[in-house]
């Protein structure tokens, strides 16, 4: 069975809501993966790094996929790098940005990867779109198990 995933998408360079759909486009050929909801496209000022970034355009997806968290972490990446994302500068401007949100109601806790995301709950725009496809009882869930999982840090 599918597991249900949500992520995170924004963009702050070039044709943004081509990147966003384009993404969107390649997850879903992507073998094991289906783009099940989009949320709408908030515009939203950047958070931390360089001053003079343009405003981002941020989303919230929904996928089924039968790829494990870091198999999809990784295919996410690849998304990211053929959009010409260039990890360059921390906080910096990006054509494409993919974070793993929320898997099922697993946790992880590796050097790469940690979901729920640690810093989700204190951001405005990965939560407006988020709930506007994420059931709220997921979400509650979610947040218990963040909660719950002693010894978790979110400094990741």
């Amino acid at each position: 069975m599918p597991a249900s995933v949500y992520i995170g998408l924004g963009s702050n360079v070039g044709d943004r809501i081509a990147q966003l759909t384009g993404a969107l486009a390649e997850l879903d050929r992507t073998p094991g993966v289906r783009v099940v909801a989009c949320s709408s496209f908030h515009e939203t000022a950047p958070v931390g790094g360089p001053p003079d970034q343009g405003p981002f355009l941020n989303a919230a997806a929904e996928l089924a996929t039968r790829l494990r968290p870091h198999e999809l972490l990784a295919v996410l990446l690849d998304v990211e790098r053929r959009f010409g994302r260039v990890r360059s500068v921390p906080n910096g401007a990006r054509t494409l940005d993919l974070d793993l949100l929320l898997y099922d109601l697993e946790s992880v806790r590796t050097a790469d990867l940690v979901v729920p995301h640690p810093r989700m709950w204190t951001r405005s725009f990965v939560l407006a779109p988020l709930a506007e496809i994420c059931p709220p009882a997921r979400l509650r869930a979610a947040r218990r198990l963040r909660v719950n999982d002693a010894g978790a840090s979110d400094d990741r």
